[in-house]
């Protein structure tokens, strides 16, 4: 996870690993199954995939505690950190089975979890409240290409806040630039997000979700002093950011 400005990548790191990817329902079905007809090419092959990763993961944790001299391996060391509870799990879900997998596979396993995407979450609202799972949510700003995408609307963010569900609101840049997510903040709140669960949706919960709540996110004392200042509601498209500072020092002025 980087910062937006500077010149040397390791100065800009907030975070150098914040979590494991992982992909649930059309896209590894469509990767896997159709035309190369491997293994995962159901839903219910993607599970049993994933399941086994953490089985030999949890495996090779217990062989390094029982020998710390065994050899290491690349491979299930990221997965142990995931184990471990210091990374989350980022599933890509957008149906709501697909949702209740992801979050059966994390109690199974005893790990952190992460919705990303979450097009059905407002099916799943309560359940997303009573697990305490965090979702990711977006890009609300597309089409219905996919079947699994159906139902997405600007109006699941707001069922998710007021389900009690920490959402962020994402733009999965580049597939749909981030330049354009203030629109897609603005459209959640006009669909029923309140104007503080929105803000809040692309600053402190993001953040939160980041594991770099206590740096960025919110003006607060001994913080980074990362913000913007606008000459309007950053609701509205006619609004523009005047100043952008990072680290406390200005690196846009809007000429």
């Amino acid at each position: 996870m980087l910062k937006t400005a500077g010149s040397i990548v390791d100065e800009m790191v907030l975070r150098d690993y914040n979590g494991m990817k992982a992909a649930l329902g059309e896209n590894p079905k469509g990767s896997y199954g159709r035309g190369r007809h491997m293994c995962p090419g159901t839903r219910m092959g993607t599970a049993a995939v994933m399941r086994g990763a953490f089985y030999e993961a949890r495996a090779y944790q217990e062989k390094r505690a029982k020998d710390p001299q065994a050899e290491l391996s690349l491979r299930w060391e990221p997965l142990v950190q995931v184990l471990e509870g210091k990374v989350p799990l980022r599933v890509h879900a957008h149906r709501a089975d697909d949702i209740v997998t992801a979050v059966r596979l994390g109690e199974e396993f005893g790990i952190k979890l992460q919705i990303e995407h979450g097009t059905d979450a407002a099916v799943v609202a309560d359940f997303l409240a009573e697990k305490q799972i965090p979702v990711n949510l977006g890009p609300s700003f597309w089409n219905r290409a996919k079947i699994e995408t159906q139902a997405i609307s600007f109006a699941t963010a707001g069922v998710l806040e007021r389900a009690g569900v920490s959402v962020s609101l994402i733009s999965d840049h580049p597939f749909f630039p981030i330049q354009y997510v203030s629109v897609a903040i603005a459209m959640a709140h006009a669909a029923g997000m309140t104007a503080t669960g929105a803000l809040r949706a692309y600053t402190l919960s993001a953040a939160e979700h980041m594991g770099v709540a206590d740096r960025v996110g919110s003006l607060e004392a001994g913080k980074d002093a990362d913000f913007t200042i606008w000459d309007g509601s950053p609701f509205s498209i006619r609004s523009h950011i005047l100043e952008t500072y990072i680290n406390g020092e200005p690196v846009y002025t809007r000429a």
